[in-house]
């Protein structure tokens, strides 16, 4: 068995030497393919955890009668106090704080200081703000809340699905809720899809660069099966070839992967959330050298197929 492999292996060493113009072509077609696919990988990873990020900020706004908004019939402690013990209650919901109206002022403030020059007064009103356990799950917690029609309760941001949201803070919400989620799911989609996209057509590059080794040595194929030899006999040195050729370009793709990262990764800046990155560098690493290795072996194995019918 152990001289049967060096036998195979070194069939293919010797095979990879004197073809060394199908081994470069086929080497740089892994590369370009496994460079494409680390991009993927890293561009990727980085705009689904962005999506994250931003889903991550979809909240539930809970907002309270005021004396002016609710014809002098403020929220009493009681009224707010029962509307928290329901968002508590509610299986989708993560944290509830409590928002008062001067804090939601200073905020105003803080944040948008045009806003809030020459005011009369505070016109924000007490509110709470729901940290739902998915993004998803802020419609359904605004319809359960909606549906119980807590006394007090003057918006829900989002306001509930189905429902006539006429207030212009309560569309706005709606508005981003939906386009936050929409762009993250199809996302999801678009990634998937270059990623098999990049696999096949890279597949299918390796396997027709190497189809040209192998037709100038199918005589040699012929005689082999003439004489007995078994089909994994024949595709083995085609096979490691491929390994080779894959582990080589994977190799280089990784070595442009580091290269582009030390040297453009530092003038990119693309936002300030620390909570926005890719995947680990070394996970790039791995699934780049074994999609190498798979698209090589792949490659001459789904090839050489046809010139084992003799």
């Amino acid at each position: 068995m152990t001289s049967r492999l060096k036998l195979i292996v070194s069939e293919a060493v010797r095979s990879l030497g004197a073809n060394l113009s199908t081994t470069f072509a086929a080497t740089t077609t892994v590369l370009i393919g496994m460079f494409m696919l680390g991009l993927v990988i890293g561009l990727g990873s980085w705009a689904l955890s962005l999506s994250d990020h931003y889903k991550n900020q979809l909240l539930v706004k809970v907002f309270f009668c005021t004396t002016v908004e609710c014809n002098n019939k403020e929220a009493t402690p009681q009224q707010m106090n029962a509307v928290r013990d329901k968002l508590i209650a509610d299986p989708g919901v993560k944290s509830v704080r409590f928002v008062s109206r001067a804090e939601a002022l200073k905020k105003m403030e803080r944040d948008h200081p045009e806003m809030t020059q020459g005011l009369p007064g505070n016109p924000l009103p007490n509110g709470y703000t729901v940290i739902p356990k998915r993004a998803e799950d802020v419609e359904a917690i605004s319809a359960r809340l909606s549906e119980t029609n807590p006394a007090g309760v003057e918006t829900i941001c989002p306001p509930p699905p189905g429902s006539v949201a006429n207030d212009a803070l309560s569309r706005n919400c709606s508005q981003i809720t939906h386009r936050v989620l929409s762009v993250a799911n199809y996302l999801w989609i678009v990634v998937l899809i270059a990623f098999v996209v990049l696999l096949v057509s890279s597949t299918l590059l390796v396997a027709n660069t190497i189809r040209l080794s192998i037709f100038a040595r199918r005589r040699e194929i012929e005689v082999m099966k003439l004489v007995g030899a078994t089909n994994w006999f024949v595709r083995g040195p085609f096979m490691i070839e491929g390994l080779l050729c894959g582990l080589a370009g994977a190799v280089g793709a990784v070595v442009l992967l580091v290269l582009g990262r030390t040297l453009f990764m530092p003038l990119i800046h693309l936002t300030s959330a620390t909570d926005v990155h890719a995947w680990p560098f070394g996970l790039h690493v791995v699934i780049v050298l074994l999609a190498g290795l798979l698209l090589g072996a792949a490659g001459s194995g789904l090839t050489i197929r046809r010139f084992l019918q003799v």
